[in-house]
C-alpha cells in the first residue's frame, strides 16, 4: 500500500509494507493549478512505487466525499495568517476517480484527520488497538477525526467528525446572537485553536513585563503559539501558565467528545501534542471534571503516539483497510 499526505505547502508519499512504513519522498506542494498537481502526485507516486502495490490512499486537509474523492472545501475559513496561502486548486475535481485512471490502482481519500485518527488507533506495528478513538488535531484550527467499532466514521455527507465547531459557551442573557462566522465566537476552534493561544500570549506578554513572550515583543517579533509552547518547555513561567489555559480549554473539548461518544481513547495531535504534558495534564484534569459520574472511567486521554508522520501512516492504513474489506 502507498499513502499520500496532501498539504498546501508539502506533499509527501511512503509505501507501507509488512507494517513498516518507508522512507517518505517529500516534495513542496505544486498548487499553480489542478493539472500540475494531479502530475505531481502520480510522480511521486511512481516514485515509490513497487510492483506488488494495490492501492493508494490519500489523506488532506479538507472534507471530502469519500465516494469520488472530490473535495467539499477547498480551504479552511481564511485568516490574515494564511492570506490565501491554504488554498489548494482542487475544486470539483473528483480526485479518486481521476487518480485511479491515472495510477491503475484502487485509490481512496479522506481528510487528513480522519486518516490520522486512524492512524492513531493503530500501533507502532500498524496493528489495530483501539475500536472507539476521538483525535483532535490543533494546530492553526481544531480538526477531529473519529473511528468507531474500528473504521473512519464519516456520517451522512463525509463531514462528521467537525468538533472544532462545536459550541463551548454563548452569552445566552437574552435571545441567541446571530452567528458572526467560523469560527465562530464561543467554538472549540475559537477558543482553543492555535490562533486562540496567539491570542492569550499576546495579552500576558503586556501583563508580564518580565517574561519570555515580554522579550518577544520588545524585539519585535510576534508572539505565536509556536514560541509560546517553546518557552513553556524551556521554563518560563509566564507562557506554562498561557499553555496551562490552553489545556483547560481544550479540556473542555475532551470532555464533549467523551459525552458524545464514549470512546475508549480521546488523542490530543497536532502543535498541541508538542507541549507535551505541559498541555496534557491541565487538558485531562478538566475533562474528567466535567464529564458526567461514571463515564469516561475506561477513556485514556493522550497525546499523539504518531506524531508527524501520523498522516501519512494513516493513508495507508486507509488503502489497506479498504482493500481488505475490514
Amino acid at each position: 500500500m502507498i499513502g499520500v499526505q496532501l498539504g498546501p505547502t508539502r506533499v509527501a508519499v511512503a509505501s507501507l509494507r509488512d507494517g513498516m512504513l518507508g522512507e517518505p519522498l517529500v516534495r513542496p506542494t505544486d498548487r499553480s493549478d489542478a493539472a500540475s498537481l494531479l502530475d505531481q502526485i502520480e510522480a511521486m507516486v511512481d516514485g515509490v512505487r513497487a510492483e506488488d502495490v494495490r492501492a493508494v490512499g490519500l489523506g488532506l486537509p479538507r472534507i471530502v466525499d469519500v465516494e469520488s474523492g472530490c473535495v467539499v472545501a477547498t480551504a479552511r475559513p481564511a485568516t490574515p495568517a494564511t492570506n490565501g496561502a491554504m488554498e489548494l486548486p482542487l475544486a470539483d475535481v473528483a480526485l479518486r476517480d481521476v487518480l485511479q485512471e491515472r495510477l491503475g490502482l484502487e485509490v481512496f481519500v479522506d481528510s487528513t484527520a480522519n486518516v490520522a485518527a486512524l492512524a492513531e488507533a493503530h500501533d507502532e506495528d500498524a496493528e489495530l488497538v483501539t475500536r472507539h478513538l476521538v483525535m483532535y488535531t490543533i494546530a492553526t484550527g481544531v480538526a477531529a477525526g473519529l473511528v468507531l467499532d474500528g473504521r473512519i466514521y464519516r456520517g451522512a455527507t463525509g463531514a462528521a467528525g467537525e468538533l472544532g465547531h462545536t459550541i463551548l459557551g454563548l452569552d445566552l442573557g437574552g435571545t441567541v446572537p446571530a452567528p458572526m462566522g467560523f469560527p465562530q465566537p464561543g467554538s472549540l476552534e475559537y477558543v482553543a485553536s492555535g490562533h486562540a493561544l496567539d491570542r492569550i500570549a499576546a495579552v500576558a506578554g503586556r501583563v508580564h513585563p518580565d517574561s519570555a513572550l515580554a522579550k518577544f515583543r520588545a524585539e519585535g517579533k510576534p508572539v505565536l503559539s509556536a514560541a509560546v509552547i517553546e518557552a513553556a518547555l524551556d521554563g518560563d513561567a509566564s507562557a506554562a501558565r498561557m499553555v496551562e489555559i490552553w489545556g483547560q480549554r481544550i479540556g473542555v473539548g475532551v470532555a464533549n467528545a467523551i459525552h458524545t461518544f464514549d470512546p475508549e481513547e480521546v488523542v490530543i495531535g497536532g502543535e498541541a501534542a508538542r507541549a507535551g504534558a505541559l498541555l496534557l495534564e491541565p487538558a485531562r484534569r478538566v475533562a474528567l471534571e466535567y464529564v458526567l459520574p461514571g463515564l469516561g472511567a475506561r477513556a485514556t486521554i493522550r497525546l499523539a503516539r504518531h506524531g508527524g508522520r501520523g498522516g501519512l501512516l494513516g493513508a495507508a492504513l486507509l488503502a489497506r483497510q479498504e482493500v481488505a474489506g475490514d
